[in-house]
Parts: C-alpha cells; structure tokens; sequence
C-alpha cells in the first residue's frame, strides 16, 4: 500500500484520532475511550468519545506549546513533533498530571483520560486555564524511550 493511500485510508477510518495514540501504543498507558484497530498490518487508535478527544487535544497541544523552549525547539510546524519529542511531551505531561507516580519509561497510566479529568477539574471547566509551566519539569525530565536493537540479518 502507498504510504499517501494509506494516510488517506487511516483518516477515513479514523474519525476521532486520539492524541495520546503514540503513549497508547508503547503499551504502557491506556484510556477507557480508547478503541484499537488494524489498518494494512499496522495499528491504530480511535477515541469513542469525541467531546473527550478534544478535552486531550487541547490538553496535549498546550502542552507542546509550553514545552517548546524547554525541548529546544524553535517552532512546532502544525503540532507536529519529532517522534521521540512527541513521546517525551505525552508521557511526561500524563506524569505530570500524576507526580506520586515515578517519571520512568515503562510506568504504567491505567486511564490517560481519568488525568486529563483531574485538568479540567482543577482548572475549573477550561483546560486551556490549567497551569502547564508545572508539567515543564516531568517532560524535560522523562527519559525517552531506549533504542531498539536491530537483529542481524542472516546470512
């Protein structure tokens, strides 16, 4: 499959795109509105709750927005992220969210949105009001994820 056909593909069939897809995927953090599915041997991660996809959008693009400066970066081009940038920022803001949790690669979030509720709470309804200069410290200070090995081709 053409990666255009499948980006056209993936949007179609995902609707309500969730912000938090690549956490999700790393298989230690998980949404009760989460819904995974497969598209041409790859997956992906849809949210069943529009209203609370868009409370996680907001959530997470003012998130990259606050961390700019810390992460070094001079501009975020359509809220788009390097790869591991984007991990870094996710993860890091969630433990934010959770600072009794410790700030390591592999801890476990039983329910992104259960955190995302607690933001809204505390910021009174807009979760654009929410004090995002205290999450800086957790996504500066989250470790990315190890490089994996590559296995040698036999011969």
């Amino acid at each position: 499959m053409d990666e255009n056909e499948y980006r056209n593909a993936y949007q179609g069939l995902n609707e309500t795109r969730c912000p938090f897809e690549k956490s999700i995927l790393t298989l230690n953090c998980r949404c009760r509105y989460q819904h995974k599915f497969n598209l041409a041997e790859r997956e992906g991660i849809r949210c069943d709750q529009p209203e609370s996809q868009q409370n996680c959008a907001v959530f997470l693009n003012e998130c990259r927005k606050q961390a700019r400066f810390a992460l070094r970066l001079t501009e975020i081009v359509g809220n788009l992220l390097p790869h591991s940038k984007e991990a870094q920022v996710q993860k890091g803001a969630l433990l934010g969210l959770a600072p009794e949790l410790p700030n390591r690669t592999y801890t476990q979030i039983p329910d992104i949105y259960a955190l995302i509720e607690k933001a809204v709470e505390a910021s009174n309804g807009n979760i654009q009001q929410y004090p995002f200069e205290q999450l800086i410290p957790f996504i500066t200070r989250h470790p990315p994820l190890p490089r994996r090995r590559r296995r040698n081709k036999p011969e």
